[in-house]
């Protein structure tokens, strides 16, 4: 299985770790950690150091009861920084949900569109359709980043997440996006609980009948807290376990903020025969 992209077509068979660069004041994670470009760019040096696959960068928090940022503030943020990615030879994702910064990443060579919107938004789908090779992620978000955590309610989470994405995806490839360019993310945190979270990892084999490689975004999550007890920023153990779980059941990319930590767990787990393509 492979993942299309603008300039490289990622090889599915071994896990893939994606870096996570927060362009951001203010995400829930590392918010202001990496806001200016300098130290943006030094850190997506140091997460290839530490093994990452790809790189994904976001300029626009979407953490719960976050608000929009314009495009041209979400531009300032993210576009020095992807120049300067797309010089470390890996590829590289840009998260986000305006067609607008979709058109004029893509127009400076990103490779990937992140969008925890699965490409709803006006315009969003020309973006990435007129593209002849961008790999794309669509996610499934039930509300908006400002609204989505107030009491999220589902029927069956699998089958309405799994519905969602399919539709999705049979919207794009109506307009000629090849299948093998697209992956789908659950979407961890967006508008789920902490029920909704585990179900979603617990049954997760069942959204492989989509036919599309996943993508796992677990690292950090409050739902990691809810069930340790730790506070954010003591949840490394928690998200490299859950990423390993993901992985284990059936997960092609895991994006996560400690790539070191993870890149040895799946390692560890390689070395064991517990890793399989």
């Amino acid at each position: 299985m492979h993942w299309q992209t603008t300039r490289f077509r990622i090889d599915l068979t071994r896990p893939q770790v994606m870096g996570i660069v927060n362009v951001t004041p203010d995400s829930f994670s590392d918010g202001g950690a990496h806001v200016s470009a300098a130290a943006a760019i030094a850190h997506c040096e140091q997460l290839l150091a530490e093994g990452a696959d790809l790189l994904d960068l976001g300029g626009e928090s979407t953490r719960p009861g976050s608000l929009p940022v314009s495009i041209e503030e979400e531009l300032a943020r993210v576009l020095p920084v992807l120049d300067a990615a797309l010089t470390l030879g890996c590829p590289v994702s840009v998260d986000t949900n305006k067609a607008e910064v979709m058109t004029v990443a893509l127009s400076r060579g990103a490779d990937i569109v992140n969008d925890i919107n699965a490409l709803q938004a006006s315009g969003a789908i020309d973006a990435v359709a007129v593209h002849p090779s961008c790999g794309v992620c669509l996610m499934h978000m039930r509300g908006t980043p400002e609204s989505m955590q107030r009491r999220p309610h589902y029927e069956d989470v699998i089958d309405e997440v799994a519905a969602f994405l399919r539709e999705r995806e049979a919207a794009l490839t109506a307009r000629g996006v090849a299948p093998e360019r697209i992956v789908v993310d659950p979407g961890i945190g967006f508008g789920k609980s902490v029920a909704h979270n585990v179900e979603l990892l617990r049954r997760q084999r069942e959204l492989l009948a989509l036919g599309r490689p996943l993508l796992a975004g677990w690292s950090r999550k409050s739902t990691l807290g809810a069930i340790t007890g730790r506070e954010v920023g003591q949840r490394q153990a928690a998200s490299v376990a859950a990423a390993l779980a993901a992985v284990h059941l059936g997960a092609r990319i895991v994006r996560v903020h400690d790539v070191a930590a993870t890149v040895d767990a799946l390692k560890v787990w390689q070395a064991a025969g517990l890793l399989h393509g």
